[in-house]
């Protein structure tokens, strides 16, 4: 079974464009707890850590709290978005308490917009562990779920969803195509307790299956050979 293991709580972002909510929930059958939940309102600085990651060598960039060019609620529709192109951009939440989806469904959403066409950059949330240092998290932190869509190139844009285990991140080997315009898209993931899973996209399902057939979280099968030796 893939789950949160005690102990992670922290969610994060990682990201070159407009955040504008970031869910964290586990539903059972009748009942759904959210262990976190921000709308970006005038408080949300309380609850964010901005990480120092890159600001020694100069490359580290600034959010700042807007709605950005266009929105339908200048207060309501309120994100972090990020500034300057060529930089890095990372800050992380605590969640208040340790998360585990033993025998329910984990979900994590964001909705996110790109007000400009990039040739490369990517935007990712991470549920990390209680003993991340949020004041350094960066591209090496460690997490269990990294989540979230990635554009480079023509080559590069799809949706990454990530899981670590036993110590390797594990990339789901489906191609998930992401959103490029340059309008508001809100990207979920879901992790059922029967190993299976489904990435959707504005509400419409793009992916799903079973985690052991879209990840390589078990060693390749061998057969063994009938007939030891050299060919003849």
């Amino acid at each position: 079974r893939i789950y949160t293991r005690p102990g992670n709580r922290t969610a994060s972002l990682t990201m070159k464009f407009i955040a504008l909510l970031a869910l964290v929930a586990v539903f059972a059958t009748v009942s759904a707890e959210v262990y976190f939940e921000e709308k970006f309102d005038d408080t949300w600085a309380s609850r964010w850590t901005p990480s120092d990651w890159k600001k020694a060598d100069g490359t580290a960039g600034e959010f700042t709290h807007t709605a950005g060019k266009w929105y339908g609620d200048a207060e309501a529709d309120k994100g972090l978005q990020t500034g300057p192109d060529a930089r890095f951009y990372s800050i992380s939440a605590d969640m208040g308490k340790t998360i585990s989806n033993e025998g329910k469904s984990l979900v994590l959403q964001f909705s996110a917009k790109h007000e400009q066409k990039m040739d490369c950059g990517g935007g990712y949330i991470k549920l990390m562990p209680s003993t991340a240092d949020m004041k350094t998290f960066g591209g090496d932190t460690p997490y269990s779920i990294m989540f979230g869509p990635d554009i480079c190139g023509y080559s590069t844009k799809r949706v990454h969803v990530i899981f670590t285990y036993e110590g390797k991140n594990l990339l789901i080997k489906q191609t998930i195509p992401c959103e490029t315009d340059e309008l508001t898209h809100v990207y979920t993931l879901v992790v059922h307790a029967n190993n299976t899973y489904a990435v959707l996209i504005d509400n419409v399902e793009k992916e799903a299956g079973n985690l052991e057939e879209h990840w390589d979280f078990l060693a390749a099968k061998t057969i063994k050979d009938p007939l030891p030796g050299k060919p003849p």
